[in-house]
């Protein structure tokens, strides 16, 4: 059994390496688009979710908030009663700014001394982090302002803190999510001309009459793919640390799990996708119409956070979301392995759908 599996993996190599297209589409666009994207492409942000630490508890302190909630770049206002909650939630990205405001914030006021503040905005979207941090320095100027016409005026300053990227270095954003989208599209176009590959040089019968079952015939033609973009990963992400100056701060151990597992839930649906067709060309549409929306809802585009209830509710059914989510955790901040089996487990999930829709229609089209 391994035998013929093995024989089948390394015709599977060979065909892609002897197809010009396919040779073409592992090496070159992946990594001439890396270095296309990174300079070129730009983002813009709307809505913000932020957190807030309020030591103070004064007249003061929540009139200053007051300007945040009725500002129209803040969304949703949550108050919190401690820094470790602050921290958490900025972790799990689920807010992207975080307002401290000291004890003595309404008695320095008062006795017209200075006032600091301190706003934390979490540096991994470095774009989003720039945005929110320059709405959030206005307001808190518009309202010292107002403050310093009274009699006993003082000046507030806002301390802006970016997590995780501290210099908001945009490129590294820009760069993780290309590494992750490009990962997932070279697969993905591999897996979709496989069988259709077949198809069209007049070789799949050849395969239904071999003593090969439709698993192992599965298996041989999900192996080199994965082989092949587990790699091409590796190079783009190299290649993002030695010419961009990006971190890698996080374990190599579950980066490379992440990749597999995340490649592994694409995998079936370019199988899928191949089964279905009966040419290289229609492949290739039908993996344009998965991977346009797949991006779009991935949170490369816009945040996710800013996009409608029920579309944030279709994102848990992208791969690529989960995959970009713990690809920046573990290069920026180093995330846990808690939070990184969090987010394995639904691509797992999907792995597991996708694969078996994937063995059910090619073993359909085998009958």
């Amino acid at each position: 059994m391994f035998r013929r599996i093995i024989a089948l993996i390394k015709k599977e190599f060979i065909a892609i390496w002897k197809d010009p297209r396919s040779r073409a589409i592992i090496i070159v666009p992946p990594l001439l688009q890396l270095l296309l994207f990174a300079n070129a492409l730009t983002m813009e942000m709307k809505n913000i979710d932020m957190v807030v630490l309020d030591r103070s508890n004064t007249v003061e302190s929540r009139e200053l908030i007051s300007r945040f909630e009725n500002s129209k770049w803040f969304r949703h206002i949550i108050y919190l009663n401690n820094e470790i909650e602050v921290k958490e939630y900025i972790d799990e990205q689920k807010v992207q700014v975080g307002l401290e405001i000291n004890n003595d914030f309404a008695t320095r006021i008062r006795q017209n001394k200075p006032v600091n503040l301190q706003v934390i905005v979490d540096g991994r979207q470095t774009n989003s982090a720039s945005i929110a941090g320059g709405y959030a320095s206005q307001i808190i100027s518009q309202y010292g302002n107002e403050i310093d016409k009274r009699p006993q005026g003082a000046s507030i300053r806002a301390e802006i803190r970016n997590w995780f990227n501290p210099n908001l270095e945009y490129q590294w954003f820009l760069l993780v999510s290309l590494v992750s989208m490009l990962a997932v599209i070279t697969v993905l176009i591999l897996t979709s001309l496989s069988i259709a590959r077949e198809r069209e040089m007049g070789t799949f019968d050849q395969l239904i009459v071999s003593p090969l079952s439709s698993g192992e015939i599965l298996l041989g033609k999900t192996v080199p793919p994965l082989i092949i973009s587990v790699i091409i990963t590796s190079i783009m992400t190299v290649m993002a640390m030695l010419f961009f100056n990006m971190p890698f701060v996080g374990s190599v151990f579950w980066f490379f799990i992440t990749i597999i597992i995340a490649l592994l839930s694409v995998v079936g649906i370019g199988l899928f996708i191949s089964s279905l067709c009966k040419t290289q060309q229609q492949a290739l549409l039908g993996v344009f119409v998965f991977q346009s929306p797949a991006i779009l809802l991935s949170g490369f585009i816009s945040p996710i956070e800013d996009m409608p209830l029920l579309v944030q509710k279709i994102t848990y059914l992208n791969p690529i979301r989960f995959f970009m989510t713990i690809t920046k955790g573990i290069l920026f901040k180093g995330m846990l392995p808690q939070d990184i089996i969090t987010n394995l487990i639904p691509m797992i999930i999907i792995a597991f759908i996708t694969l078996s829709a994937a063995g059910w229609m090619f073993k359909r089209k085998l009958d």
